[in-house]
């Protein structure tokens, strides 16, 4: 990161991991005249190791046109699906369910989420992965 510049524009993009798509660089970043073509390289090349996987990123541009960018964790959301192996969730959660997770399962995704997640200790970051679990018709066991 460039130190002491100012920050002109932030962005959060959720990109695939190792193979971002130009089009939506362009469109975020494109008026800034930042390198797109740089920013691709970089978050490809970060990010190679998961492919297949949504992996967001935060997009800082500064008054040079230089960028820094930081890594989150995939949503959780996604992290649910590919736990159950479905594409999506239940078309009307409560009333339908789309699958079941087990503890172990649930306990993973909330270490994965722990650095992005607003808690103190994993047992608090479970009950927030079981309540966007509920949330999408998943059961949680």
């Amino acid at each position: 990161m460039p130190p002491k510049q100012k920050k002109t524009f932030e962005v959060t993009l959720e990109l695939e991991a190792g193979n971002a798509a130009m089009v939506d660089l362009g469109k975020m970043l494109g008026p800034t005249g930042v390198n797109t073509r740089a920013v691709k390289l970089e978050y490809d090349e970060a990010t190679a190791a998961h492919r297949g996987e949504i992996l967001p990123v935060v997009v800082s541009v500064y008054e040079d046109r230089s960028h820094s960018l930081r890594y989150k964790t995939p949503p959780t959301s996604f992290l649910i699906r590919q736990a159950l192996g479905a594409k999506s969730g239940s078309q009307k959660p409560g009333h339908e369910t789309a699958g079941k997770l087990t503890q172990d399962q649930v306990k993973a995704i909330a270490e994965r989420k722990m650095p992005d997640l607003n808690a103190t200790d994993v047992e608090g970051a479970m009950k927030i992965v079981a309540g966007c679990a509920r949330s999408m018709g998943v059961q949680v066991g």
